[in-house]
């Protein structure tokens, strides 16, 4: 079996990390993957602090294994959300759009296991230097919020730029992308698209079928402009993103368009005018499962795959 340090750092089975994605990773869906195995994640969002406790004291209802929350910097209660993460004593935080220097202290004397999602090498050095103890690597065929680098090219250069553990994200979703993360040296994956399609996460089935019968182009980057381009499914709202763009639209005009549209989507299910959020490996997905059949199929075509790539194996 795959074991690296990044299992070691988080004592977990198997090295792989549920994405943290807004309206959709609640303490049901990350409870399911921590039992699982990996890590499950709880994504904060813009929620307020008793919407993040609530779902906190949930998952230790559902499961004595370790979990992680997601914390967006860029979230109005980023402030409370990360005290009240010390003081629920979480074992893991995993940090994205935004800085996380502010708040590392407190976290680290907490005893908390701190992971910044990166779009580059200079952020992942930079927070190396802050106290990360490890560094997920997002590549640009994420669902949600992006940079614009690929996984592929991101993993192999963050991984020579730092000490600490390395998680490859974007672009995962089955054994296959999981064995060439490490062949990239990567010590663990994220995914998240995959995990959409788990029977144990409560998104709009609407929001389902839609992954389910995406292809190869069916996702589209919308508002470049407002500085933080989001990677959606395509409808007629990623159409009227890309009709203010092209029109020079103010960037108020795009934030105001996209307010609430995840909500739409994910909670009350409408794929046609919500933010479908998805990554570009959605064309490979055709079928819900439970997350321990996800993890347990996923784990099990890597280690084929690296079996052979070792010689191994030559069928």
């Amino acid at each position: 079996m795959i074991y690296t340090e990044i299992c070691k750092l988080l004592n977990i089975k198997y090295p792989i990390f549920q994405g943290g994605m807004a309206q959709i990773s609640d303490a049901k869906l990350a409870a399911a993957v921590s039992e699982a195995g990996g890590l499950g994640v709880i994504a904060s969002g813009n929620s307020p602090p008793a919407l993040v406790k609530s779902e906190i004291h949930k998952i230790r209802e559902l499961t004595d294994k370790p979990f992680g929350v997601n914390v967006m910097l860029l979230s109005p209660h980023v402030e409370e959300v990360s005290q009240l993460l010390v003081e629920e004593k979480v074992p893991v935080i995993i940090t994205g759009a935004g800085n996380p220097g502010k708040y590392m202290r407190i976290w680290k004397e907490a005893g908390i296991k701190v992971v910044p999602v990166v779009p580059s090498v200079a952020f992942a050095k930079h927070f190396e230097k802050l106290g990360a103890d490890a560094i997920i690597c997002e590549g640009t065929e994420a669902g949600g919020h992006v940079g614009e680098i690929t996984t592929m090219c991101i993993t192999p250069q963050v991984v020579d730029a730092v000490k600490i553990p390395v998680v490859a994200a974007g672009g995962i979703g089955d054994g296959r992308g999981i064995a060439a993360a490490f062949c990239l040296g990567a010590k663990g994956v994220q995914v998240g698209t995959r995990f959409i399609l788990a029977k144990e996460c409560r998104v709009h089935q609407n929001y389902k079928d839609k992954v389910i019968k995406a292809n190869d182009t069916a996702t589209v980057v919308t508002g470049r402009k407002t500085g933080h381009p989001v990677r959606v499914l395509k409808n007629r709202l990623a159409n009227q993103f890309r009709e203010l763009e092209k029109n020079n639209a103010s960037v108020e005009e795009m934030e105001e368009l996209g307010r609430g549209k995840l909500y739409q989507a994910a909670v009350l299910g409408d794929v046609v005018y919500g933010s479908v959020m998805s990554g570009q490996i959605a064309g490979l997905l055709s079928k819900e499962q439970s997350c321990k059949e996800i993890i347990v199929e996923m784990f099990e075509e890597a280690e084929k795959i690296m079996k052979n790539l070792a010689g191994g194996n030559n069928e």
